[in-house]
Order: structure tokens, then C-alpha cells, then sequence
């Protein structure tokens, strides 16, 4: 039990560092979650668009331009190229029809005639386009069966009369969920960074020379030494990790005490028990207190921002995720992700999930050994 208390010395030591450093990074957790903007409710909007009706007053055409102006928000803007263009460019209009001449009658000759467009290629513009492609369908389709006019209008409106109703039937709080998995994806960083810079701080003392020695030349076995302070690492990083879930109960509130949160909670546990190991290997490599600050960042930030902990996973680019595979904060994340897309938790539903975490496991159990080979090593050298 030498270690063991020598270890909590250490660490009672080091206890304003220690609590200095985890605030820090609560904040920065804190300020960042709250920040996000998670709402991926739908919103309905009107693209604004610009008519330019070359044709004379057909009535196919008028309710065209009824139809559109209904569904839209009609700009009015001066009627030549560089105004449009302007137009245009400063997104003062999202989409620009071109009626052309003579288009009502060479329609109702089935002659198809060509409607020009201009847009900004954007999401207004596609819904814009989706409008005028809709309009034209139904009139081609009402067409074929019949070439009276006032007919095929009253036809074309009825069918565009008609809304789909839609029925939301998940029960999933995704604005709740969606801050959980941004907390739990965030919580990569401090977990990394937290017990890479204090678990390392701390055994920097135990490689200290004189402390070295005494231990190399001791009856204890470099196993049973290594193992006491995993061990006593392990309780800290319990403690840690306890309080960054207390902490997420109180930010997220209700969610946490769902399936998904448990699961996310588990989730973070198994990848603390690989942030230990992480760190441990660490301390076996760096003595030299003044380079922990620099494994901070490559292995804290660099991790977070290859595997989707700061920028979202679906905006990352396919190259960097797969290089971000070798790491197991991926896996960790990914798990996280899964999560928000649970309708139901079973067990078919959670198989991904276990294998995610068994990776993340076997990540751990490399580093152990890497870190006992190394710290063998060493003592021979000595």
C-alpha cells in the first residue's frame, strides 16, 4: 500500500492544480454546450422570387402566377440584367421566372414551351424550383385529358389544394438528446486533456530520480508497482468522471434519467477507463513536467477535433474520418451519435453501441501493455 498512499499525498499536493484545471475545463464544457445551436426543428419559409411575365393576360398563365405568388414572397425589382443580377448576388431574390411569350397558348397547344429561370442555387431556390416543376407537372399530366381551359384549370387547383398531413410519432426529445450527445461528444476533450495533465503531473513525481531509484532497487515487482498506481489512478479518474455526469444532470436536466442517458453515461465510462490508460502510457513516456502541457493539446485537442468532439461528425470530411478510426475517441463519439438516432433501446438496436465500446476496450488493454513493456524497460536501463 506504499504507493497507494504515497500516490494520495501527491495528489493533496497538487489538489489547486487539480481543481484549478478541472474548473477550467467545466466552463469551457459549460460555454460551449450552451452556445450550440441544437434546434433541427423544421421551419417553413417562402423563397422570394422575381416574375417576369412576357406573355399577354392567358388565363393558364395568370393562375401560374397565382399559384406562385401564393406560395412565395413576390419581389419587386427593376427590369433590367444588372439590377437582377445585383439582385442576385445579394440574395435580394432566390429565383427569377422567365414567362415567355405566347407561352398560354403554345401550352395549351401541347407544345411544351420552355420556362427560363435564374437562381441562387440555394435552399430557398430549390424549393422554388420544386413549386414551378409541380405546377407544370400536374398541368402536363391534366392536359392529356382535357384542352378546355377553364377545365383544366379548376383541375390543376384542386389537385394543388391538397396538403400531405404529417404526423410526428417519435417521442425522442431531440432538443434535449441533441444537448446530452453534445455534452457527452464535448466531454472527449475534458476527459482526455483532465487525466492526461493531472495523472501525469502527478506520476512525474514518482519519476523523479531519487523516488526512481528507490523504487527500482526495492523488492517490489514493476507489475504490482504499476498496478498500484492504475489502480490509484483509476480512483481519481472514478472521481472525475462522477462529477462530470453529476454535472451533465445538472445542465441537461430530464434526458439523463432516460435510456438514452444511461446509456451515455455507461458510454463515458468505458472511455475514461481508456483515457487512464491513455494517460498512464503517457506518464511512462514523458517525465519532463514542462512537455505536459504540450501532450495536452496534440493528444486532447487533436483527438476532439479529428473525431467530431468540437465540429460536428457529418461535416468532417470522409479522409479525416478515417484516419480518425485509429483513435478511440471515434468510437467513443460515434457512440454518442447512435444514441441520438435510438427510437427504441433493445437489444438488436444496441449491438453497434456494445461493439463501439468493446473497441474502446481493446484500445485500453494495448495501451497497458505498451505501458508495462516500456516501463520495463526502463528499469532495466537504470
Amino acid at each position: 500500500m506504499t504507493v497507494f498512499k504515497t500516490f494520495w499525498k501527491i495528489v493533496n499536493r497538487y489538489k489547486f492544480t487539480v481543481i484549478l484545471y478541472t474548473v477550467i475545463l467545466i466552463i469551457f464544457a459549460t460555454a460551449n454546450m450552451q452556445t450550440s445551436d441544437t434546434n433541427t426543428n423544421f421551419v417553413a419559409s417562402k423563397p422570394d422570387i422575381l416574375i417576369i411575365n412576357n406573355d399577354k393576360d392567358e388565363k393558364i398563365t395568370e393562375n401560374l402566377i397565382n399559384y406562385i405568388k401564393n406560395n412565395s414572397n413576390i419581389v419587386d425589382i427593376k427590369k433590367d440584367d444588372e439590377a437582377i443580377n445585383d439582385a442576385l448576388f445579394y440574395r435580394d431574390v432566390n429565383y427569377i421566372i422567365y414567362i415567355p411569350e405566347n407561352y398560354g397558348n403554345d401550352f395549351l397547344d401541347g407544345k411544351n414551351p420552355e420556362i427560363k429561370i435564374k437562381s441562387t442555387g440555394d435552399y430557398n431556390s430549390s424549393l422554388a424550383e420544386m413549386m414551378l416543376s409541380r405546377y407544370v407537372k400536374v398541368a402536363n399530366i391534366y392536359l392529356n385529358q382535357t384542352k378546355n381551359e377553364d377545365e383544366l384549370i379548376s383541375k390543376i387547383n384542386d389537385t394543388l389544394k391538397e396538403n400531405t398531413k404529417t404526423e410526428v410519432t417519435s417521442k425522442l426529445n431531440t432538443d434535449e438528446l441533441s444537448r446530452a450527445v453534445f455534452y457527452y461528444n464535448f466531454l472527449n476533450y475534458s476527459i482526455i486533456a483532465g487525466l492526461v495533465y493531472i495523472i501525469c503531473l502527478i506520476l512525474s513525481t514518482f519519476r523523479e530520480e531519487k523516488i526512481r531509484k528507490r523504487t527500482i532497487i526495492s523488492s517490489m515487482n514493476y507489475k504490482k508497482h504499476n498496478m498500484q498506481l492504475l489502480i490509484s489512478n483509476g480512483i481519481l479518474s472514478v472521481i472525475l468522471w462522477i462529477f462530470y455526469v453529476i454535472l451533465s444532470f445538472v445542465l441537461i436536466g430530464d434526458v439523463m434519467f432516460t435510456s438514452h442517458g444511461l446509456i451515455l453515461i455507461a458510454n463515458s465510462f468505458v472511455f475514461s477507463i481508456c483515457a487512464l490508460c491513455i494517460a498512464f502510457l503517457i506518464a511512462n513516456i514523458v517525465s519532463n513536467k514542462n512537455a505536459i502541457n504540450g501532450i495536452v493539446n496534440v493528444v486532447g485537442l487533436g483527438s476532439s477535433f479529428l473525431c467530431g468532439a468540437f465540429v460536428p461528425v457529418e461535416w468532417l470530411p470522409d479522409t479525416v474520418l478515417k484516419i480518425a478510426h485509429i483513435l478511440p475517441s471515434y468510437w467513443f463519439i460515434q457512440n454518442n451519435e447512435i444514441v441520438k438516432t435510438l427510437e427504441e433501446v433493445n437489444m438488436e438496436n444496441l449491438k453497434p453501441i456494445f461493439v463501439n465500446m468493446f473497441i474502446v476496450l481493446a484500445f485500453s488493454i494495448l495501451y497497458i501493455i505498451i505501458a508495462n513493456i516500456i516501463s520495463k524497460k526502463k528499469r532495466k536501463i537504470a
